[in-house]
């Protein structure tokens, strides 16, 4: 892949990752209606291949839970908590794209992802999760004005936990 498509391919690949962390914030904020959670959960779904996951851990707890995209959006949005803040930071690529059999490429982006949740009484938990973020890049094609255009799309796949540490 020459380097500047690459350049390209990186930057939408982090750009859909900050997509991501804005999707997630909003979706977990109490101040979103029901209704805009919705519309929000169906935009992030966009970012993702069929089947992906979503890796969920707690401090204390050695087990991972994995959950389909859309069900660990829903969960979120209905977090047990009076306010939930989530921050997304140090984003960056761990892996070089590398070209699969199907003509897929496929890399690793890790991101650390800072839980805040306030029960109502006032309990604060926190936490740091690292994430691998496995992303998917292909070969698509679309219609303008009745020609056939290539480009190439960059898609998120499964979200894994690497670790968790106290926020």
């Amino acid at each position: 892949m020459p380097p500047a498509r690459k350049a390209a391919i990186d930057s939408l690949a982090l750009e859909k990752v900050h997509d991501l962390s804005k999707y997630i914030s909003k979706i977990g904020d109490k101040e979103t209606s029901f209704s805009e959670a919705n519309r929000v959960i169906e935009r992030a779904l966009e970012l993702f291949v069929e089947d992906a996951q979503m890796g969920v851990s707690t401090l204390g707890k050695k087990q991972i839970k994995y959950f389909g995209i859309r069900k660990y959006l829903e969960r979120l949005n209905k977090l047990n908590y009076k306010s939930v803040n989530i921050d997304w930071f140090d984003i960056q690529y761990i892996s070089d794209l590398e070209k699969q059999p199907d003509g897929r490429y496929v890399g690793v982006i890790t991101i650390y992802q800072k839980f805040t949740g306030v029960t109502e009484d006032g309990l604060v938990y926190k936490d740091v999760t690292k994430k691998d973020i496995t992303i998917y890049v292909e070969r698509k094609t679309t219609q303008i004005g009745g020609r056939e255009i290539g480009f190439w799309d960059v898609l998120l796949g499964d979200i894994r936990v690497s670790e968790t540490k106290k926020g």
